[in-house]
């Protein structure tokens, strides 16, 4: 698949099969988000892989019950904890060169797409999970001070294939030389 088809079809999963994911796809995976660009290099994104199921049903716990993508972290085999390192990207926390301040959130959204997209691009499904209590699943996950959870994502077979969103036309969002 090439990478405009696999954005164009990329969708959110949330329903998978008991399929497992292989170590060797799980690590092609993984090194999409090791070379997903980032401010100065500084790479900020950490993982937490999650395969065991009571350690799932830990993070599950974190999601509220009218989640869509809820039950899906405990029908995937694995669950991808995306945080970030505070005070990397962007600068030093006393001389940020972006009146954005610290860029990880940006940065994570680069790591985070590259995974989706690779995983999509092997033939499993994802859903970025970003609903949930932060701080509790931090704790479950053992996370140090430095180190923010962003973002929950499971990665299996899709049980179903999604159906495609409704998109906005180009004229609703595109702006020629000016607003």
């Amino acid at each position: 698949m090439d990478a405009i088809q696999c954005m164009l079809t990329r969708r959110s999963v949330r329903k998978f099969t008991e399929d497992p994911l292989p170590r060797e796809d799980l690590e092609k995976i993984i090194e999409a988000v090791r070379y997903s660009p980032s401010w100065e290099n500084t790479q900020c994104w950490e993982l937490v892989v999650v395969r065991d199921a009571e350690q799932k049903q830990k993070l599950q716990e974190t999601v509220p019950n009218n989640n869509p993508a809820r039950k899906g972290l405990l029908q995937a085999p694995v669950v991808v904890a995306l945080c970030a390192r505070k005070g990397r990207a962007g600068g030093k926390p006393e001389s940020y060169m972006s009146e954005y301040g610290d860029w990880f959130m940006f940065d994570a959204g680069i790591a985070s797409q590259n995974l989706c997209l690779s995983a999509w691009a092997l033939g499993y499904g994802t859903v970025n999970v970003g609903w949930l209590d932060h701080q509790a699943a931090a704790k479950a996950l053992g996370l140090p001070d430095d180190v923010v959870l962003l973002e929950l994502i499971p990665i299996g077979r899709p049980a179903k294939e999604p159906k495609p969103p409704k998109r906005r036309e180009f004229s609703d969002f595109v702006h020629e030389e000016r607003f």
